[in-house]
C-alpha cells in the first residue's frame, strides 16, 4: 500500500551492473520496447508497466507489483515470462515523452517521492538502449 515513502507509477524498470534505470513515458511510448532491447544486451528485467517506489534510507529503489513480477508485455504478441530481479537501487531514470535536442546537454534531475535522480531525454539513435547501458556502468563525465 502506498505512504509517503512509496507510490506505484506507470514506468518500467531495469537493473544493469546493479543500478536500476526507470524507464518513464506514456503508454505506447516505448518503454517495453526499450527494455527488451536492454535486457538483449544484458540488463535485468525489474518491473514492466507499473513500478512500486519507495524509498530505503536516502535512495529510491524500484520493485514490481507481485501480481506482474516476471512477466512483460511484447505488444502484438502476448505476455512472456522474463527473469526478473525482487528490486533494485534506482540511479536514474529516461523520460521517453520528451526527445533530447542538445548535444551536449546539461544534467537534468527528477524528483520522486522526495528523492533526486538524475534523468535523460529519448535520444533517437539506434545505439540508446547501449549508451543507456554504459551510462549506467559508467555514469556521467563532467566538465568537459
Amino acid at each position: 500500500m502506498p505512504s509517503k515513502d512509496s507510490e506505484i507509477i506507470h514506468a518500467n524498470c531495469v537493473s544493469f551492473d546493479g543500478k536500476g534505470l526507470l524507464i518513464l513515458g506514456a503508454s505506447g511510448a516505448g518503454k517495453s520496447s526499450l527494455t527488451f532491447e536492454m535486457i538483449a544486451l544484458g540488463a535485468m528485467l525489474v518491473s514492466d508497466d507499473r513500478t512500486c517506489l519507495r524509498v530505503v534510507g536516502q535512495s529510491l529503489w524500484a520493485e514490481p507489483p507481485e501480481a506482474i513480477r516476471g512477466i512483460i508485455e511484447a505488444r502484438g504478441v502476448g505476455i512472456l515470462p522474463s527473469p526478473s530481479l525482487q528490486g533494485e537501487r534506482i540511479s536514474a531514470a529516461v523520460d521517453l515523452d520528451r526527445i533530447e535536442d542538445q548535444r551536449l546537454p546539461t544534467l537534468r534531475e527528477i524528483v520522486l517521492i522526495g528523492q533526486t535522480i538524475p534523468c535523460l531525454r529519448k535520444v533517437e539513435n539506434p545505439s540508446f538502449p547501449a549508451i543507456l547501458l554504459h551510462y549506467l556502468r559508467y555514469g556521467m563525465q563532467s566538465g568537459v
